[in-house]
């Protein structure tokens, strides 16, 4: 019991010790932002993205995206497998209330405009294919909400999430056979700051949108038809 408490006491006075080292070597209110400093200053006339947030995402570490977009498929999947099941005439729900039928009626395709404008606007202002995405899944859910008996179309979804996945990997696949970087932008710059610049940084964001929003679409309705 002794040699444990001392040793626990030494492992604690070493572990303390080093992190005064650490702190002590660092200059406080003066960090060195070189990485940083550089994306703000280089991104504009390199990307051509008024966002700089969406010349790194896609730009300067879009392979990561990529990576996230893999989690967030692996993870819908599985969901989907765990989840899913035939909906039978037994499992059906009444409708909600008319008042709930007309407001998601009403509030589809104000998201569905929604999620495009965020999706489309990623490269000028804040947001891009993931919120914008999320919006997406939702307008396509909220149906579901006013009427439990409905069901979203599966194979449309995946269609349309393999399809989108696809063309952000093909995307990214061009740059490499044109000479450059995977998921260098590519097209004209264009005007900083207007709708139709930043390469290629819009169609990524467009791909990610829709695999965004038919992954977690998909999702959604697999836990609305799981049992309770």
């Amino acid at each position: 019991m002794m040699m444990r408490n001392l040793a626990s006491l030494l492992f604690a006075g070493g572990l303390g010790f080093l992190l005064c080292v650490l702190v002590g070597g660092l200059d406080f209110g003066n960090l060195p932002m070189v990485a940083g400093g550089l994306i703000q200053s280089e991104a504009p006339a390199q990307v051509g993205t008024a966002n700089i947030v969406t010349a790194v995402v896609l730009g300067y570490r879009g392979i990561d995206t990529l990576g996230e977009l893999s989690i967030l498929f692996a993870s819908a999947a599985a969901a989907g497998l765990v989840l899913g099941r035939r909906r039978t005439a037994a499992d059906k729900e009444p409708e909600g209330g008319f008042i709930l039928r007309a407001g998601g009626d009403l509030l589809f395709p104000l998201l569905l405009v929604v999620g495009f404008y965020i999706i489309f606007h990623g490269h000028l202002t804040p947001g891009g294919g993931f919120q914008g995405g999320v919006i997406l899944a939702a307008a396509f859910f909220l149906p579901l909400l006013a009427r439990p008996g409905s069901s979203l179309n599966h194979a449309g979804l995946s269609f349309i999430e393999g399809l989108a996945g696809a063309g952000f990997i093909l995307i990214g696949l061009w740059a490499l056979w044109q000479g450059g970087e995977f998921l260098q932008p590519m097209l004209e710059r264009g005007v900083l700051g207007e709708l139709l610049s930043a390469g290629t940084l819009p169609l990524l964001y467009l791909a990610v949108g829709l695999k965004v929003g038919a992954e977690l679409a998909g999702l959604l309705a697999h836990l609305a038809e799981a049992d309770e």
